[in-house]
């Protein structure tokens, strides 16, 4: 699954790094909510979604599991 989070920055070509600087929160907590590991304060959501310009939302951030989206199936050369 993917989500919201990782759509954007993945479409915005950033790395997880250069997110978590820019929304001034440590890059190994900023993975693991990218990654629904670890859920985001309301101050680390807002500051998140204010990095992207608010492209997403903070609800999109607190609970991903509501936004995920199945990722397409590779296909196959014929």
């Amino acid at each position: 699954m993917t989500t919201p989070l990782q759509r954007i920055r993945i479409a915005r070509g950033l790395t997880q790094k250069q997110v978590a600087l820019g929304a001034e929160i440590d890059p190994g907590q900023y993975s693991r909510i990218e990654n629904a590991k670890e859920q985001a304060t309301p101050r680390a959501a807002e500051r998140i979604a204010k990095s992207f310009g608010h492209e997403v939302t903070e609800m999109q951030i607190l609970y991903p599991e509501r936004y995920e989206v199945p990722e397409e199936p590779e296909q196959k050369a014929s």
